[in-house]
C-alpha cells in the first residue's frame, strides 16, 4: 500500500524500512504510559479528581488508553494507535498535515511517499475525545471511534490513517525542514 507521511521529530531517509506493531510502539505509546500511575489513581479514586482539569497528556492517556483496550478486546485487526504510523492517503493532504506541523512549531522534516506492508484503519479525528475521570465513559466513546459511523451531529469525518508493519520510505516529495534544532 502506498501512502504519504509527514515525517516529523526524527528524520527519516530514502530507502529506509522501520516496523511498527505490538513489539515496536510508537511515541504515542510512551507518552501515555508515563502517564500510568496517575491514570490508575484516577479509576481507583475518582472522587479525588472531581472537578479538576487534568493535564493534556493524561487527557491523552485516558483515551489512548480505553481506545487500545476496546480494539484489542473488540478490533483486533486494527493498527493499535499507540504502535502505527499516522498517514495521509493523498499527498495534498499530507501537504496541509506539514503546514500545519510546522506553524504549531512541530519539528518537520518533509513529506514522503511511503510502502507499507502491514494493517491500516482509516479513521475519524474528529471521534477522538478528550479523556474523562470516568473509565466506563472512556470506553464508550472509544468503541464510537472503532465503530467508525456517521457522525451524530453531521460533522464531516477528519480522515486520519493508521498504519504498522513493514514500512520503507520511497520517496521524499517535499523538504520542509521546519523547526529543526
Amino acid at each position: 500500500m502506498i501512502f504519504y507521511h509527514v515525517v516529523s521529530d526524527v528524520p527519516k531517509q530514502v530507502g529506509q524500512h522501520f516496523v511498527l506493531d505490538e513489539k515496536h510502539p510508537n511515541g504515542v505509546y510512551n507518552r501515555v504510559y508515563a502517564q500510568m500511575s496517575t491514570v490508575e489513581d484516577i479509576y481507583k479514586n475518582p472522587e479525588k479528581y472531581e472537578g479538576i482539569e487534568l493535564s493534556h497528556e493524561v487527557d491523552v492517556a485516558l483515551r489512548e488508553l480505553a481506545l487500545e483496550k476496546v480494539r484489542k478486546e473488540k478490533y483486533p485487526q486494527y493498527p493499535s494507535r499507540m504502535a502505527a504510523l499516522y498517514v495521509s492517503k493523498t499527498y495534498e493532504e499530507a501537504e496541509r498535515w506539514g503546514e500545519y506541523f510546522a506553524r504549531i512549531g512541530r519539528p518537520t522534516y518533509c513529506v514522503a511517499k511511503i510502502e507499507v506492508n502491514g494493517n491500516c484503519y482509516c479513521g475519524d479525528a474528529y471521534k477522538c475525545f478528550d479523556g474523562t475521570i470516568s473509565e466506563k465513559e472512556n470506553l464508550r466513546l472509544a468503541e464510537i471511534y472503532w465503530l467508525n459511523g456517521p457522525n451524530e451531529d453531521g460533522h464531516e469525518p477528519i480522515i486520519e490513517v493508521l498504519v504498522d508493519g513493514d514500512i520503507e520510505v520511497v520517496e521524499i516529495l517535499k523538504e520542509i525542514n521546519a523547526n529543526i534544532k
